[in-house]
């Protein structure tokens, strides 16, 4: 059976949706954030890191044309079945899924639109503060960590917005490579 069908995936885009989705999980799971950067390896510090990835794919869309648009919203909805099909995976009940995947979702909503104000004020201090809550939640990260992830998130932003929206249409997505901005 296709993962794909497992997803239950039918809308247009679906193909491109998964690819792209697939390319944010792979970034997301660099050990480099998790070894040298102090990520927790837990599934909240997981789920932080394609959090990161994939607000930066949705930063990219923001304002495109109709198509982009509908293609964020494909991969969005496939990362949230992802997410459903997680927790039933780890023994969530069919009761339980629900309200988790709400949390989930309101969580999303709002690291994305705390990463969304800081990168448009351009203030790094305010992209520091945003990581250091949303990544490290109940942890103190150091200054340094704090820095190269705010940096690595300015530079995916420059990156992306380098890549025309028809290669990201065809499925092509780039990140830069945590460990070469050291």
């Amino acid at each position: 059976m296709k993962l794909k069908a497992l997803f239950g995936l039918e809308k247009p885009y679906e193909d491109t949706a998964f690819t792209l989705y697939g390319l944010i999980v792979a970034q997301a799971r660099q050990p480099y954030f998790y070894s040298d950067l102090n990520v927790k390896d837990t599934l909240e510090g997981r789920y932080d890191m394609i959090i990161m990835h994939a607000f930066l794919l949705f930063y990219r869309l923001k304002g495109e044309n109709k198509n982009a648009t509908e293609l964020g919203q494909v991969v969005f909805d496939t990362m949230f079945k992802d997410f459903d099909q997680n927790l039933r995976e780890m023994g969530v009940g069919d009761m339980g899924v629900g309200p988790r995947i709400k949390k989930m979702a309101s969580s999303f909503y709002g690291r994305a639109g705390a990463y969304d104000k800081a990168l448009e004020a351009g203030d790094n201090d305010e992209l520091e503060q945003v990581i250091a809550r949303n990544v490290f939640n109940k942890t103190e990260p150091d200054k340094r960590t704090l820095e190269h992830l705010a940096t690595y998130m300015r530079r995916n932003v420059e990156l992306l917005d380098l890549v025309s929206v028809e290669k990201i249409m065809d499925g092509k997505l780039s990140y830069v490579d945590p460990e070469a901005l050291n």
